[in-house]
């Protein structure tokens, strides 16, 4: 129902060039290096099978509120012997845009299987793809937990084979993360923060993200475990819709 909200709220639209990063926001790498990016939407890693629109560097980009909580919270979590991973970021206007665009085309039967195989792609709406994103106001992201000493894992690396997103841990592709109870992504009811059925080191994985991120200022959409939004958000009312371009493309 949270979505819901925002479609019929008076949203603004970023009156800053279209094709410029707004003031405010910034590379997270530059404000931690070491949190781990694995960016699925600037690549074929995701539901869609290609890199989206608006996202031409796979960058976490965020307000620099948001960047700044995030490594208060990698702090923390290193101090455990873990680290924070981020999937996405601050996702362009545009990109939301695509998603609706993909939303109209016939089901890919390996996307399915993968990302929503107990649902229909119009289930898909709002609840787990926003048609008008929190993302797109700079302070939301998803993300997960990581330990210090995993391998490094290939962000395309996958088995060939279509794996549904709620399969037991090491079917799938390997994500190096700790076992949430699914992958990131999954547009399922196992995904929603608290559900039943989650064996024991998966609640405590998903309570632990849960403790970090709100201790710094995150709260928790329930039906994804992997997405928060910096409360103290700095643009609640602005959608932005500037492309993420590469780090070294900007002048520094």
């Amino acid at each position: 129902m949270r979505r819901l909200v925002f479609l019929i709220a008076a949203i603004a639209v970023a009156p800053c060039a279209a094709e410029e990063m707004a003031k405010g926001f910034v590379y997270l790498r530059d404000v931690d290096p070491t949190i781990l990016q694995d960016m699925r939407y600037a690549g074929t890693k995701n539901f869609t099978g290609h890199a989206v629109n608006g996202y031409d560097a796979p960058e976490c980009v965020l307000v620099r509120e948001a960047a700044d909580a995030l490594k208060a919270a990698q702090e923390e979590v290193k101090a455990k012997g873990l680290s924070l991973k981020v999937y996405d970021c601050y996702r362009p206007a545009r990109a939301v845009k695509a998603f609706v665009d993909w939303s109209k085309l016939p089901d890919d039967a390996k996307a399915k299987a993968t990302y929503y195989p107990a649902l229909p792609k119009s289930a898909l709406f709002p609840d787990y793809i926003a048609l008008v994103s929190g993302h797109s106001r700079g302070a939301t992201v998803d993300l997960t937990l990581v330990p210090l000493d995993a391998p490094a894992v290939p962000p395309s690396a996958s088995s060939g084979e279509a794996m549904a997103c709620t399969a037991a841990r090491g079917q799938g592709a390997p994500d190096a993360s700790l076992d949430m109870g699914t992958a990131f992504d999954c547009f399922d009811v196992k995904a929603n923060t608290e559900v039943p059925g989650l064996a024991p080191e998966q609640r405590q994985n998903r309570e632990m993200l849960f403790d970090v991120m709100r201790r710094h200022g995150f709260k928790n959409y329930e039906k994804e475990w992997w997405h928060y939004t910096l409360e103290s958000e700095p643009f609640p009312s602005t959608i932005f819709d500037f492309p993420i371009e590469p780090r070294d493309a900007k002048p520094q």
